[in-house]
């Protein structure tokens, strides 16, 4: 990586970004797969060329049946902000003080890292459709009212913010994925529970790449960061569907039921989100960062004490125990 000049003022963004730049196309191979060896949403779906086609749609459908009611809610939740990624391109595109040449590091990555993600509602999509469960119809508006409504994350134009960000997220989102697989092959359906392992992983692999933008810049500027990191958790990392919701509803209105349905599960609950806080307090070994300036100090003393004063309070959280109909959903 090239040299950070010297007389670079503190919070200096574009400079920071320019030093990562090369960080970011020489380092991208190891989180980003060759497209000819990446699974396919056709690798794990019915061939509708085969004479067997119907006949693996019936088996489908028949290990759908047997999904738990809040299970499918979930997995349709997923499913929707899978398929509102062109909010979450056209949100990275307009990131400040990155370069936006399209050979650059930082474009080269967003589509790179959407064309992985594009597979992820592809599969889950066709995979609904084909359950028998679903009225794809009320799916479907619900995917296009939050694309349309887009989202508010807190994150502003700010790199470092956006990073600090897509960390947390991706890492929520590999966990949701996986918990989501296992309860599938528990419940008889093994295709499913592939799908969201599969999903996951890609998952696991973009929390990392994002991960590493904040270690880098944690080196140069570790101030700032750990301000910006002090104000995201300050707003609360909030989901990318949190405007989600169903056909005649306002904004919203979905999105606390979808998460209820997630906390009655155990697919990701209050204690997970504490986990991630944990795991990136780690990985960015908060605790060891030096020369911070004042607010540098006291945004990481904050950072520490955080995760047991969310544990307390999430001991305190109640989850309602009924379960809500969604229209999305037969029956």
């Amino acid at each position: 990586m090239q040299e950070l000049p010297l007389n670079i003022p503190e919070g200096s963004r574009k400079e920071v970004m320019t030093y990562l730049e090369p960080f970011m196309l020489n380092e991208m191979s190891e989180y980003l797969k060759p497209v000819d060896e990446m699974w396919q949403p056709a690798d794990f779906l019915p061939d509708s060329s085969r004479d067997t086609f119907f006949e693996e749609v019936r088996d489908l459908q028949e290990s759908a049946k047997e999904l738990p009611y809040d299970l499918v809610a979930v997995l349709i939740g997923d499913t929707v902000t899978e398929e509102a990624l062109p909010t979450y391109e056209s949100w990275l595109t307009m990131v400040d003080d990155v370069d936006k040449n399209e050979q650059g590091g930082w474009m080269r990555w967003v589509r790179a890292w959407t064309a992985e993600e594009n597979r992820h509602g592809d599969l889950l999509n066709k995979y609904l459709y084909l359950s028998g469960r679903i009225d794809m119809r009320q799916f479907e508006i619900s995917v296009q009212y939050l694309i349309k409504d887009g989202f508010d994350i807190g994150t502003g134009a700010d790199p470092y913010r956006n990073f600090i960000y897509t960390s947390f997220q991706e890492l929520a989102t590999n966990v949701s994925h996986r918990r989501v697989a296992g309860l599938s092959k528990n419940s008889g359906d093994k295709l499913l529970a592939k799908m969201c392992g599969v999903i996951a992983s890609d998952e696991a692999r973009h929390a990392k790449a994002y991960m590493s933008f904040i270690s880098q810049a944690m080196k140069v500027d570790a101030s700032e960061v750990m301000i910006a990191f002090e104000d995201m958790m300050k707003k609360k990392i909030v989901m990318p569907a949190h405007f989600l919701r169903e056909s005649g509803e306002p904004q919203s209105g979905a999105f606390s039921h979808f998460s209820d349905a997630a906390q009655r599960l155990g697919v990701y609950t209050a204690v997970d989100y504490v986990d991630i806080l944990k795991e990136l307090l780690a990985d960015w070994k908060i605790d060891k960062v030096t020369d911070l300036n004042e607010k540098g100090e006291k945004a990481r003393d904050y950072l520490m004490r955080l995760p047991d004063r969310l544990l307390r309070l999430a001991d305190r959280m109640s989850i309602p125990e009924k379960q809500y109909n969604f229209k999305w959903i037969y029956g």
